[in-house]
């Protein structure tokens, strides 16, 4: 049987290599998504740091047994705030790019249709 662990460890993995693949595309939308992508393989391994405990107070409690640490669920906060902002100014940024250029490359440079 397949421990939570490893399947979480297993969807951090496939998020990166997915993330990092499409960083590596030549067309900015590609980036962008895999920008997304990276930004949630963190996420996810951010809250997962924090080792979830069900049913436990964020905060110390005399009467409870033991607490949640709140440190992972504010760093994915925080996360998700500069992810968005990121997000928005790369979008921009590849607009404004597709704009001046009129072609959706990273690099700027047209295709080179008829080579192999």
């Amino acid at each position: 049987m397949i421990s939570l662990e490893l399947l979480v460890a297993s969807a951090i993995g496939v998020l990166t290599a997915a993330g990092v693949y499409l960083v590596l595309r030549r067309r900015t939308f590609p980036v962008v998504l895999g920008l997304a992508f990276l930004s949630y393989a963190i996420n996810v391994f951010l809250f997962a740091m924090g080792r979830l405990v069900i049913d436990r107070p964020p905060l110390y409690d005399k009467a409870a047994d033991g607490y949640t640490d709140p440190l992972p669920q504010a760093l994915v906060l925080t996360a998700i705030v500069i992810a968005f902002g990121m997000t928005a100014f790369v979008v921009v940024l590849a607009l404004r790019s597709y704009l001046e250029t009129g072609i959706d490359r990273v690099d700027g440079m047209p295709d080179e249709k008829g080579k192999p």
